[in-house]
């Protein structure tokens, strides 16, 4: 036994040996090729009274050594810059806060710009572990704030991670300002730009992106990376790209080289025509129940303010289908969660920005042979105002079945409600507003009482473990519901919202809306993205955070904690991907198979995910698993503190299915 213990003391002595001579004489030796020896310096010897396990380590590189250049690196001349810088000085014009990037080296020109020339300040460059979380946290910062982010992405490669999240702002037509490294010429490629760098870069998205330029001179850049950020933010609003090669990124010019920025202005946004606008407000003033339906309306804050006006000047219904936030949840003319009673009650719909206007006026049956029918009256009156009809492509579907309409607008809605609501002052009579008043009546009592299904369906197992998902959604609103919030994940459950049904929901930033392309993975890096956006308004972010979508990316946790965002993430963990349970326990019927077997290759189970864990490792404050509803108000209560910290946070919550 000692025997063998001694032979390996001297195997491994013999080893140690190896590896010092081979320090010595193989790392040492190339050390000194590149910069002269340093073996003989006082700072590389051990001090005294070190052990031997010191001695054998390895020397460390003197000072001198470490601030020698290597010997063939071409340094910029002291009368140039290179290209970049003014690149960095042409986005600084347009008024970016952050840049998100996953670092590539296509655009490393650009990337050293931004850290030194440009001081890492308007933009700060975000820290992203996925190009895809770097555009869904443009496409959630730019609800929270009305402005874009830019995206750095890395040649194909990059641009093949981003996609997905490029066709969710598209769907949703939210501006998101993409750079794209490339590398053009062929001749000056190294060998990995290879596979990395393209013919035609944003080839790959341009059926779900409005417009893409490729640069061929820093006059080129300037004139395109202005028209680029109008394009992207004139209605409708959608993704562009720009790509930006590396060697123009790279190559000196004279320091000072006249070149100009163009001066940013953005297109008035286009208003309904008069003759049409005259006529709608006539059809709304006659009407004995007309309903507003709006979806991606409101533009800026004031498209609620606008909204609640022309409703109450008429004392109208009003739908908000969750593209954007519209109209308060409480208000009594708010008819959201009795939308199909609304609808086959109308005379008249006007539909505000609708991404689908013929499912607001039509069911379809997913069955085993599909049906529809058609639930507004068939005399119905029916008004479209969309910037929809302005741009369309033809690939991607995300337009939808095309419904008959009476009056179609071309125009931004909210640019043409002033003069609607103008009109509708200017026709109705006494005898009109006294009718309106009684349908208001009428309309606030239904609200009430929607309100209170809500408040009872919710209540339904209340102390079931694991968690209902709508006392999930209750112990989140009675731990922030005196916090200036913003709720920045979209989240729905049993057909509606739970939280749209039982919090009060009052201000623009408040609800952001959803992916827009249905596209799993936007939901955590948007939530970051928007945290990030109201972290300087002292906003409180929450976001109910469903498990099967973090997985996609959650390194994005990571980003919050880096960059310090506080976000509070409650997880609605049924673990599993349970829309698509239902999905294929519909196939299982269809084909009367049984649904024993339906959960599988859907659930996210075996093992059980610990997200807590997940986030602790990412530097994230986290509780859980949580399965007792009795254990849930004081984890939130406390997680709710480290946000207010300015820290993210999250509480893992085991929930019912839906």
């Amino acid at each position: 036994m000692s025997t063998q213990k001694d032979n390996d003391r001297g195997s491994s002595e013999h080893t140690s040996e190896d590896r010092r001579r081979f320090l010595q004489t193989s790392a040492l030796a190339g050390a000194a090729a590149l910069v002269g020896s340093a073996s003989d310096s006082a700072s590389a010897q051990p001090a005294a009274g070190e052990g031997a396990a010191q001695q054998s380590s390895t020397p460390l590189m003197t000072a001198e050594a470490e601030a020698a250049p290597p010997g063939e690196v071409q340094v910029i001349g002291a009368d140039e810059r290179c290209g970049s810088d003014f690149m960095v000085d042409v986005i600084k014009s347009l008024d970016f806060d952050y840049v998100c990037a996953n670092p590539g080296s296509s655009f490393r020109g650009l990337h050293e710009s931004f850290i030194n020339y440009g001081g890492n300040d308007a933009p700060e460059l975000i820290t992203c572990c996925h190009e895809e979380s770097s555009v869904a946290m443009a496409h959630g910062y730019f609800k929270a704030e009305g402005k874009p982010l830019a995206v750095m992405a890395h040649g194909t490669v990059g641009l093949q991670h981003a996609a997905m999240a490029i066709y969710n702002a598209w769907c949703d037509r939210v501006p998101v300002y993409i750079i794209l490294g490339n590398h053009n010429d062929a001749g000056l490629r190294r060998a990995a730009e290879w596979y990395h760098g393209v013919q035609d870069a944003a080839l790959m998205v341009r059926d779900y992106t409005k417009w893409d330029d490729t640069p061929w001179s820093l006059t080129h850049f300037a004139e395109s990376a202005v028209r680029g950020y109008k394009v992207a933010m004139t209605p409708p609003m959608a993704p562009v790209v720009l790509v930006l090669d590396g060697h123009l990124q790279e190559e000196p010019i004279a320091k000072h080289a006249s070149l100009a920025i163009p001066k940013l202005t953005i297109p008035v946004p286009p208003q309904g025509e008069s003759g049409a606008v005259e006529e709608t407000a006539r059809l709304l003033v006659e009407a004995e129940n007309p309903v507003i339906v709006a979806d991606r309306f409101a533009r800026t804050p004031n498209g609620m303010s606008l909204l609640i006006e022309l409703a109450e000047s008429l004392q109208a219904a009003v739908i908000d289908q969750g593209s954007r936030m519209n109209f308060p949840s409480r208000h009594p003319l708010n008819q959201s969660q009795r939308a199909g009673a609304a609808i086959r009650d109308a005379d008249v719909i006007v539909g505000l920005e609708l991404v689908d206007f013929w499912s607001t006026v039509n069911s379809l049956r997913d069955q085993l042979h599909r049906s529809y029918r058609r639930v507004a009256r068939p005399e119905a009156k029916l008004v479209s105002i969309t910037t929809s009809d302005l741009y369309i492509r033809a690939n991607y579907q995300d337009f939808r079945r095309m419904q008959e309409v009476d009056i179609a607008i071309a125009a931004d809605a909210e640019a043409t409600l002033p003069s609607l609501i103008e009109e509708v002052r200017r026709l109705t009579t006494r005898g009109r507003s006294r009718a309106f008043e009684a349908r208001g009546e009428r309309l606030a009592e239904a609200h009430q009482e929607s309100a209170a299904n809500a408040r009872a369906a919710a209540a339904y197992a209340w102390d079931a473990s694991p968690v209902s998902t709508a006392r999930l959604c209750a112990e989140v609103w009675n731990e922030i519901k005196n916090e200036d919030w913003s709720l920045v994940s979209s989240y729905y459950s049993d057909g509606g919202s739970w939280p749209r049904r039982l919090w009060d929901f009052d201000k623009p930033y408040q609800w952001l809306g959803h992916a827009g392309g249905g596209g799993i993975g936007y939901g955590a890096p948007a939530s970051v993205g928007a945290a990030l956006a109201n972290r300087k308004h002292g906003r409180f972010s929450v976001a109910i955070q469903t498990d099967g979508d973090l997985m996609y990316a959650p390194g994005v946790l990571w980003t919050a904690a880096h960059h310090g965002i506080p976000l509070l993430s409650v997880m609605n963990n049924n673990r599993a991907y349970h829309m698509e349970i239902m999905h294929v326990q519909r196939m299982c019927n269809a084909r009367n198979r049984g649904v024993d077997r339906a959960r599988i290759g859907s659930e996210l189970t075996n093992p059980n995910i610990d997200y807590a864990k997940l986030a602790d490792g990412m530097g994230v404050y986290s509780e859980g698993p949580i399965s007792s509803p009795a254990d849930l108000g004081p984890a939130l209560r406390r997680a709710v503190e480290v946000v207010k910290r300015g820290e993210p946070a999250l509480v893992d919550v085991v929930t019912q299915v839906r």
